[in-house]
Order: C-alpha cells, then sequence, then structure tokens
C-alpha cells in the first residue's frame, strides 16, 4: 500500500497514520473475542503537546467528537445506562444492550426502535439499558465494604476516585499517585464490556503559572481504526477540564495501547485513510470554568477549525 505523499511531515496526525499502517502490514493477525478476527501489535505509545488549545482530533476522516465529549461527560456523572446518551443523541453504546436483549428474548428488534424504546420507556431502559459497573460507576463510587462486626461485610461509602485527583493535584502536585482507575478486578463479569481505557495517570510539571498537567492513557485493547480517535478526544477533554479546575496549562497527552488492533473487516477504512494526508490544526475551547469538575456542560465546549475529509464508516465488533 504506498504512501501518500507528506506535504507537511511534522503534523502530529501522522503518528495515528504510522501506527495503523505498521498494524495492518506487520501486525499478528489472530482470532479474538468477537469472531471477527484482527492484526494485532503489543505496545505502542503516541504523543500529542495539548498546549496553544490542541487537541488530536484526525483531520484523514471525519471524527464525531460532539459524542465523544457527551461521552466523556456521561462518565463524570457515575451513571451507567445508555438512556442519558441516547437522549442527547449519543448511540455508540447501544450494541451492546441490543446483543443482550436480542439473545435473552430472542426478539430481532431493529436498533433504531430498540434505542427509541430505550428512550421512551423507563422501566424497559432500566431492564435493557444498563451497561453494569462500567467506567462512570468505577471512577466516581467505587464501592467499599466494612465488616459489620459479625463476620460480614456490608457496602461503605464509594470513592470518588476523579474528585480525589483533582484534590491531590491541587494541594500536592508532585505525587505519583495521581491516578483514575476503571480495572475493578471484583466487577469485570458484571460490565458489558470491561474497560479499554483503563488508566489515567496524570503529572504535573514546572511551578507557579507555567505549571503544565500531563496525561498518561492507558489503554489495555484498543480498537485502532473506530475507538482510537475517540478516545484522544475524550482524554484531551478530561484533561482540559481538570486542568482548568487546578489552575495549570494542558500539556502533553501520552497515549499507551497494550493489545493494539484493527479488525479484518476494517480493511476498506484501513486502505481510504491511509491514502489521505492530515490537513488543517483543529483547536478546543472551554468557554467557561465550571464551578467543579462534575459541573461542565457540553455547550461549554467548542471545536474550531476543524475542517476533515469525509466519513468512513465500519462496524462495530461487539
Amino acid at each position: 500500500m504506498s504512501a501518500p505523499a507528506r506535504s507537511r511531515p511534522d503534523h502530529p496526525e501522522w503518528q495515528y497514520l504510522d501506527l495503523m499502517r505498521h498494524i495492518w502490514e506487520h501486525g499478528d493477525q489472530r482470532m479474538d473475542r468477537t469472531g471477527v478476527g484482527t492484526r494485532s501489535v503489543f505496545g505502542a505509545q503516541l504523543r500529542f503537546d495539548l498546549g496553544a488549545d490542541r487537541i488530536p482530533l484526525l483531520t484523514t476522516k471525519r471524527v464525531f467528537w460532539k459524542a465523544a465529549a457527551k461521552e466523556m461527560l456521561w462518565f463524570l456523572t457515575g451513571n451507567t445506562n445508555i438512556r442519558p446518551l441516547l437522549q442527547v443523541g449519543v448511540t455508540i453504546w447501544s450494541d451492546w444492550p441490543l446483543a443482550k436483549y436480542r439473545q435473552q428474548t430472542g426478539d430481532q428488534m431493529d436498533q433504531k426502535d430498540f434505542e427509541a424504546r430505550i428512550v421512551e420507556d423507563e422501566a424497559f431502559a432500566a431492564k435493557w439499558g444498563d451497561l453494569g459497573p462500567v467506567y462512570g460507576k468505577q471512577w466516581v463510587d467505587w464501592p467499599t465494604y466494612e465488616s459489620d462486626g459479625e463476620g460480614k461485610f456490608i457496602a461503605g461509602p464509594g470513592i470518588n476516585q476523579v474528585a480525589g485527583v483533582v484534590e491531590s493535584l491541587r494541594t500536592n502536585p508532585g505525587s505519583r499517585r495521581h491516578i483514575i482507575e476503571g480495572w475493578n478486578v471484583a466487577e469485570l463479569d458484571r460490565m458489558a464490556l470491561p474497560p479499554c481505557h483503563k488508566t489515567y495517570q496524570f503529572h504535573v510539571a514546572g511551578e507557579g503559572d507555567a505549571a503544565r498537567l500531563n496525561c498518561a492513557l492507558y489503554q489495555r485493547s484498543c480498537d485502532v481504526a473506530l475507538g482510537l480517535p475517540f478516545n484522544l478526544v475524550g482524554a484531551t477533554i478530561l484533561t482540559r477540564m481538570i486542568a482548568q479546575q487546578v489552575g495549570y496549562q494542558p500539556g502533553e497527552l501520552v497515549w499507551m495501547g497494550g493489545d493494539t488492533h484493527l479488525y479484518l473487516n476494517h480493511a476498506h477504512l484501513v486502505e481510504e485513510q491511509l491514502s489521505r494526508e492530515p490537513d488543517g490544526e483543529p483547536t478546543f475551547a472551554i468557554l467557561r470554568k465550571a464551578e467543579d469538575i462534575f459541573s461542565y456542560r457540553f455547550e461549554d465546549f467548542e471545536v474550531r477549525d476543524y475542517a476533515p475529509q469525509g466519513v468512513i464508516r465500519a462496524p462495530v465488533a461487539v
């Protein structure tokens, strides 16, 4: 597969495209949980400067950043039901509860009808729209248990990791424990999908007005074609919100992947995207400082100068 000319060889998006090309041409071909099959490499890294309002928003295809932003705000609520997402037009989590519904009921309901039923029928949503204790539940309400003194344990107060990280960044910026963790081993079997972007660690570089907030995101499993573009946007937004709350400048986003893969049925997407050349420098602005990290609204966000090339669609492997 021939590579396009690089009129802007320093464009940060080439990192993503080079990773995609490397996986497609040199990845280990293997079967996976979904039965679709992948080409996979293990251990990858991308680095993006978030200064000057930069955001790693791909220009070689349209990325629906609004859905990624709304998903991140949903995570911060701790909600695990897809109903609030569907109410704002975000359908990226529908596949998993729909598959469960079809399997358990035998009703092969169309996805759009299923989503409409979730929105319209609160009882139906409560039964079929919940994903289990995924992401946000672990982020803001990690479960604890306390002894009742008689050999049994009862539920204790949940741990809000996000609030804890914001506080620790304010009071102890040099700490090496600024971590938000989603991989709760005891609850993985209850999750529709165990967390892929599982660990966020924050790091403060510099002091005073020049202090910068860096974020390292470790992803144990990464669908490079469909998932990674969203994950980069979500991590950027989370880092920018936290940086604003604690009074630091945005620093660097360091993304690290474990099993980093492309699905075999994404060949058309890979070939089309690799034929394109990055262009443009989109930026991301937060229009107001919210009262706290949990009080941001989608209307507070604005992406500027984003003129991507066309959409490239591909199926999600469930």
